[in-house]
């Protein structure tokens, strides 16, 4: 820990000579960090990138609203029951959704 308080033009000069470098990303309007469950949305959040020696870090600094990632069924699988049955989006994924995403058994669901 650095004692007392470091000028901020001070700090970056200190920081070039380490082969440092510190940006803010004008403008930001949302970041999304998105895991298997979750969204973390950052509306407005500001955002810098640190580059030591061509490792870049991102910083992220503002409140995120996290919203609960619901399960939905791929977008390849109706697609693959549209083509194999001729039926709907709709119907395709009302199928899916019946058979627990098996894609045989709807299949043989909307042709059977």
């Amino acid at each position: 820990m650095m004692p007392g308080r470091i000028n901020p033009k001070q700090m970056n000069q200190m920081m070039r000579k380490l082969g440092i470098s510190v940006k803010e990303i004008e403008n930001v309007e949302k970041v999304i960090i998105q895991t298997d469950t979750r969204e973390y949305i950052f509306d407005g959040a500001e955002v810098t990138i640190m580059d030591a020696q061509g490792q870049k870090t991102y910083q992220i600094v503002g409140r995120p609203r996290v919203v609960e990632r619901k399960e939905g069924i791929p977008k390849e699988d109706i697609e693959l029951i549209i083509e194999q049955t001729g039926k709907t989006a709709e119907e395709a994924e009302k199928a899916l959704e019946e058979t627990k995403g098996d894609i045989a058994e709807a299949i043989m669901k909307l042709t059977g």
